[in-house]
């Protein structure tokens, strides 16, 4: 079965076309789910649209709402098409953005930490100059924010948990292993999936978030797992599928999930 659970489109403000475009990609593609899982507003600041080419405007979030179920029903019985969101992990607004997502039907949330310390995970300069004290510091606090995020209950997928990789490859080479053991342990315990993600192959790290290393962990841990594109235009959408579930076999997985109504549905790989 394939499916792609991790999409975005034009009202975040970095991403290409609308939902209809990703979903006519997906049949393309050969899907039989597509998830749309734009960014949520950032629902911790008093303006309409804090960051305009980050996420989206708080006015624009229940038409993006009411436009995927729109096209959900429009497109019943060629392709199943799911609400999904993705949104921020920030502890201090964590009651706030809960009580926003619960009072909507998403079939899932994707709980992703984009920064720590107030600075983004992409940002190459925050690691100039940095001593290894200091680097080990900041892997140390991102997974103690990724499990913090799988503890809360509020999302059914973790989104790309080694992305701070992403513009500084050599966090991968950080030496942090209890930290983030502690994670993976948490992770599976909480029962929350992770996303293997092919959008590092848009950075400077190249290939997939997380490296097969995690993934290894993961699999230990009894972490599940589901795969996400995290396509910011339409032919992204269902990106290295394939590869990504031969790979998951070659490590030891036999299945794979996604969630319909916050119910995870396992597929066998």
């Amino acid at each position: 079965m394939k499916f792609d659970l991790h999409t975005h489109h034009f009202r975040c403000g970095h991403a290409d076309g609308n939902i209809r475009n990703y979903i006519e990609a997906g049949i393309k593609a050969g899907l039989e789910v597509i998830g749309i899982s734009d960014h949520t507003p950032y629902f911790g600041d008093p303006s309409d649209r804090a960051f305009p080419h980050i996420a989206m405007a708080k006015s624009e979030f229940a038409n993006y709402v009411e436009e995927v179920l729109s096209l959900k029903k429009e497109y019943e019985g060629v392709i199943d098409v799911l609400l999904g969101i993705e949104s921020d992990y920030f502890p201090e607004h964590a009651e706030t953005y809960r009580k926003i997502l619960d009072a909507y039907p998403f079939d899932y949330v994707i709980g992703s930490v984009h920064s720590t310390g107030g600075v983004s995970i992409f940002n190459k300069g925050r690691w100039k100059g940095l001593g290894d004290k200091e680097k080990i510091a900041i892997k140390t606090e991102y997974y103690r924010l990724i499990a913090e995020s799988a503890r809360s209950g509020m999302f059914q997928i973790l989104g790309h948990i080694d992305a701070m990789k992403g513009n500084y490859p050599d966090f991968s080479n950080i030496p942090a292993p209890g930290p983030l053991d502690e994670c993976l342990k948490i992770i599976g315990e909480s029962g929350v999936a992770i996303e293997i993600n092919t959008s590092g192959k848009t950075k400077l790290s190249g290939g997939w978030y997380p490296s097969d290393d995690i993934l290894e962990r993961a699999l230990r841990y009894g972490v599940p797992v589901t795969f996400g594109s995290d396509a910011h235009k339409p032919s992204r959408v269902g990106d290295e599928h394939e590869a990504v579930a031969a790979r998951l076999k070659e490590i030891g997985f036999t299945s794979w999930v996604y969630y319909k109504q916050k119910q995870k549905i396992e597929v066998p790989l």
